[in-house]
């Protein structure tokens, strides 16, 4: 099971990182919500748990908790930028469909 990331999101990642002057990298989650059943949940990490799965990607590091790995396993993780607006986006094979704002997902 893994989770990677595009050199865009990797390279955003450490920008904030040193701008916010602590952090491994952040964790990424699922949480139940929206109209599809399923979010993403972004949050800075300090350090990582004994539980949480690590991916390094050029010493930026993606943490994941168990639970979460099963729906995000083979995600891949990019930040892209489209005109004025720029966030990151989820290339995950496990979503069987999302709704029509797009924030929500059900695997």
């Amino acid at each position: 099971m893994a989770i990677t990331m595009t050199e865009a999101a990797r390279a955003h990642i450490e920008r904030q990182l040193a701008s916010r002057g602590k952090g491994i990298g952040i964790r990424v989650g699922v949480r139940t919500a929206g109209c599809s059943g399923m979010q993403y949940v972004l949050e800075f990490v300090d350090e990582a748990s004994a539980e949480d799965e690590v991916f390094d990607h050029g010493g930026v590091k993606l943490v994941v908790d168990p639970k979460s790995l099963v729906y995000l396993d083979g995600t891949e993780l990019d930040f892209v930028k489209e005109g004025l607006n720029e966030g990151f986006a989820f290339s995950n094979p496990n979503v069987k469909n999302e709704c029509g704002c797009g924030e929500s997902f059900h695997v």
